[in-house]
């Protein structure tokens, strides 16, 4: 199968501020397989993109896709809020067709706002039948995905640290599910790390993942708990590795942020619950410094918004105030900004898949890469005139203009809409699945006066 995308304005993400503008891209059996002007389309679809802008799919590389059902709910939540409502809370009330109902739901959504990989780090796996309803909706929706097995509520329950091992299950899922790493969703390790387990847990966690020859992605940092030296402790074990992506990292010590990059180790950063949870301020620019490439998620759906455009402004529009902070304190004058939307939009694109385990295939648009692209109109008035192609894609997209969408060469989004999705069939079965959880949790209540009892 062969498609040429015509004409359209192209941030390849190849290196940071490249845009190729009325640039053709031809792509056959799924991968990119010509960039230019005037390519020659012999019997290839023709799909016009003049006029739109034309970039890698987003990579968001820590997701919670369960709570979409619950969103907006912990809005308002502090962060002993969220462990007590969802963690102690409604997770324990979720079958196994609520976690599938959720992954649809969040999966679909990321698509529809040009998130063409996602990194699902599922912790609500109470059962089996939990991990086969996460990934079958995973693959059901159609985008690229990691699915980060997490285990469940009895991983995560209090008292923590937790002396409960990551469940034997995750074997099963190996064996079952990904005996084959060449899928278009593929299987990674969520574990809970030297913060909230016990060190003989941690070891045993870590040595499940190199068991089963998978990457592991790790919160550290977050807020009171990141104090505690997590990357120091696995430094301390032997278990800093390039195949660990450290999330948070906002109260590491600046040596600990040295040791990730040392051992080549990713970072993702979730700049909105970061600061709504005290997790303390988002890492991205102590994280460069380190010499670690940030890439961004979404984090907690049942709190912030689904989409890579806010992410990004939150990012960059904090990062810029701690860098312009000591200025105003002295009254220096900056003559340049040192983050640019042009670093920023790597970090949402290639750095992302870098750190999903999946740089190779995607993250940007290169030849022999996968096809996993969006176009967003421009000629809406927020967009208009174009000056700058990466500037407006920081600072004025928002998924309301995510047009087309490609995952693997196939078109998932046409022309503004999912393509074969019967949207009101997921709203139905998303409220069905949502006042079950909450009607089975009789302290919850919808919305948004309701606190989680703590202690």
């Amino acid at each position: 199968m062969r498609t040429l995308l015509r004409g359209g304005d192209v941030i390849t993400s190849r290196a940071a501020g490249e845009v190729l503008t009325g640039t053709d891209v031809l792509v056959e059996d799924g991968r990119i397989a010509a960039i230019g002007r005037d390519l020659t389309a012999g019997d290839a679809e023709v799909v016009d993109l003049t006029g739109r802008v034309v970039l890698p799919g987003f990579v968001d590389t820590h997701r919670h896709t369960w709570q979409s059902v619950v969103r907006n709910i912990a809005s308002d939540w502090s962060l002993t809020e969220y462990l007590a409502g969802l963690h102690t809370g409604l997770s324990r009330h979720y079958r196994a067709e609520d976690t599938y109902a959720g992954n649809y739901l969040g999966a679909l959504e990321a698509l529809d706002a040009g998130i063409t990989t996602l990194v699902d780090w599922s912790h609500n796996l109470f059962t089996p039948e939990h991990a086969d309803a996460a990934i079958q909706a995973l693959r059901d929706a159609g985008l690229r995905a990691v699915f980060a097995h997490g285990g469940g509520a009895q991983q995560w329950g209090a008292p923590l640290p937790s002396a409960v091992p990551h469940p034997d299950d995750a074997r099963r899922v190996r064996d079952e599910h990904f005996s084959s790493d060449a899928g278009l969703v593929t299987m990674a390790l969520a574990l809970r790390g030297p913060q909230f387990t016990t060190p003989e847990v941690n070891l045993h966690d870590f040595a499940l993942a190199k068991e089963l020859d998978l990457d592991v992605t790790v919160h550290v940092g977050d807020g009171y708990w990141g104090k505690s030296g997590p990357v120091r402790a696995l430094e301390r074990d032997g278990l800093l590795s390039e195949r660990t992506t450290y999330v948070h990292c906002c109260t590491l010590g600046d040596d600990e942020l040295r040791m990730i990059a040392d051992s080549g180790g990713k970072a993702s950063v979730a700049p909105d619950v970061e600061m709504q949870m005290g997790h303390g301020f988002p890492a991205t620019g102590r994280l460069i410094r380190a010499g670690v490439r940030p890439s961004f998620s979404i984090d907690v759906c049942s709190s912030n918004g689904g989409d890579m455009f806010g992410t990004m402004r939150s990012a960059i529009g904090v990062q810029r105030a701690l860098d312009n902070a000591p200025a105003v304190e002295t009254g220096e004058v900056i003559e340049r900004i040192g983050l640019t939307c042009s670093e920023v939009l790597m970090f949402a694109t290639r750095d992302g898949a870098v750190a999903a385990g999946l740089g190779e295939r995607t993250g940007s648009i290169e030849v022999g890469k996968a096809a996993d692209i969006v176009a967003l109109r421009g000629d809406s008035l927020a967009m208009l005139p174009m000056n700058n192609p990466i500037g407006a894609v920081v600072y004025n997209a928002h998924p309301g203009l995510v047009q087309d969408v490609w995952v693997d060469g196939r078109r998932v989004k046409e022309d503004g809409r999912l393509v074969g999705v019967d949207v009101a069939a997921v709203r139905a079965l998303a409220e069905r699945t949502r006042d079950h959880v909450v009607e089975a949790y009789p302290e919850a209540a919808l919305g948004g006066g309701w606190h989680p009892e703590l202690g």
